[in-house]
């Protein structure tokens, strides 16, 4: 498990550097550019949890197929990733596009950010087949059994990322559209190196095997896939809105709280490299049909995971000031987002634990419950709250960051609470099989 968490930990703590870098250059030109780069990240975050529900499917798979020793079905997987990335990308990225100029505007941007945030928006939407390569591809080949690969090609696009942003952002004066084509080329290069990956992967042998996709290899990635495309979608639009309720309290509160949502991703990253890691190792135990490693596996995932959190939410509450500093030279800003900081600080482990629980039902391909949980709680706790405190009582940000760290324990204790129950788990692993 910490063979497989590490790459992952790494490459995603490299991505999030990556990210730092990003919005530490575009705030170093003012509130403004800050603001048009970020009202569209939940937007950015939608695309990629569609994405990513096909990643957990095309995973979930493998994984079982690599424990299975099933050749035969790997090779018919690795012809459906393939289909999976054109038509995603294709769809996401037309889609995208046509949209650009008027997602700032729903989003509640100011007039004055919208023309940048749209221009943003487009430029790094062009490239969406090879973001869609990186994120499926990469799933495939994580549950190869391969982190270290994707973790390589990943420092290679944040290194092109970091240098582009330099030279157009400041070199050449280009501002945010800079930072959008620096964005464009490393997904681009990104998208076409993790392809060479799979493609070269022997336990992917798909030249053997038909160019179309086989339908019942389909449906049952559908099925796996679907209910973690609603989850995601539920969650997104939830963020949107939440977004929007944030972004209409004045530019200085909303870049607060977008760097504020920057500076904490790194903290959790812990957590989700263990997640990837775990899901692939269940469905290793369910291709070799091991209860017992099964067992063994989701305790001690839930114990480490929840260690690391707990140390995670101890360093970021002690740097929250000094971590604000390095994205905005704003007093007022960097007041008010280190304040954030150390408010969800403390609920790092519940994050954690609910990430890893939700690593665990993905591997055993049981992703319909989290469709409810995530559903329930982000709208029932999290929008409606967070709807009240800003438009009923008229509080400030702080209220509604605790607004997101009660939806975040709820969604932990809900994925706990239904594990515990031994005959609910002994359930859950027969169903995997069918």
């Amino acid at each position: 498990m910490i063979h497989l968490s590490i790459p992952t930990i790494i490459e995603q703590v490299l991505e999030t550097v990556v990210q730092y870098v990003d919005t530490a250059m575009v705030g170093h030109l003012g509130e403004q550019a800050t603001a048009a780069v970020s009202v569209t990240t939940t937007i950015n975050w939608l695309i990629h949890s569609l994405m990513s529900a096909f990643g957990v499917g095309i995973l979930a798979m493998t994984a079982r197929a690599v424990g299975e020793k099933n050749k035969k079905l790997t090779g018919k997987l690795a012809v459906l990733t393939v289909w999976l990335v054109l038509i995603l990308g294709a769809i996401e990225g037309t889609g995208a596009v046509l949209l650009s100029p008027y997602i700032p505007v729903w989003m509640g941007a100011a007039p004055g950010v919208r023309e940048d945030a749209a221009l943003y928006f487009t430029i790094t939407s062009i490239p969406m087949i090879f973001r869609a390569g990186s994120v499926i591809f990469g799933a495939a080949v994580r549950a190869s059994g391969d982190t270290k690969t994707p973790m390589v090609v990943n420092v290679f696009v944040n290194g092109i990322n970091i240098v582009l942003n330099y030279w157009l952002i400041y070199t050449e004066g280009l501002g945010v559209l800079g930072a959008a084509a620096a964005s464009a080329v490393s997904y681009t290069f990104g998208g076409i190196s993790m392809f060479y990956i799979f493609k070269k992967k022997s336990v992917f042998s798909w030249r053997k095997e038909k160019r179309i996709p086989d339908m019942a290899v389909l449906r049952r990635c559908f099925r796996i896939s679907i209910p973690v495309m609603m989850t995601n979608t539920a969650s997104c639009l939830g963020q949107i809105m939440f977004t929007g309720l944030v972004s209409g309290m004045g530019t200085s509160v909303f870049a607060a709280h977008s760097i504020a949502v920057t500076a904490e991703t790194i903290f959790y990253i812990p957590g989700y490299g263990m997640s990837t890691a775990v899901s692939a190792m269940v469905g290793y135990s369910i291709g070799e049909r091991s209860r017992e490693k099964f067992d063994v596996l989701w305790k001690q995932a839930v114990c480490l995971t929840m260690i690391l959190m707990c140390a995670a939410g101890a360093v970021l509450y002690f740097v929250s000031d000094a971590l604000m500093g390095i994205f905005t030279p704003s007093p007022q800003v960097v007041s008010l987002g280190a304040q954030m900081l150390r408010i969800v600080a403390v609920s790092e482990p519940f994050f954690g634990l609910m990430i890893i629980m939700q690593g665990i039902y993905n591997g055993l391909g049981k992703t319909g419950y989290a469709f409810f949980v995530e559903t329930g709680s982000m709208w029932g706790i999290r929008i409606l709250l967070s709807l009240l405190c800003v438009k009923v009582w008229q509080l400030g940000l702080g209220a509604v960051w605790y607004c997101m760290i009660a939806d975040n324990i709820t969604k932990a204790v809900l994925y706990m609470i239904r594990f515990l129950v031994p005959g609910k788990r002994e359930k859950l692993w027969k169903q995997a099989f069918h």
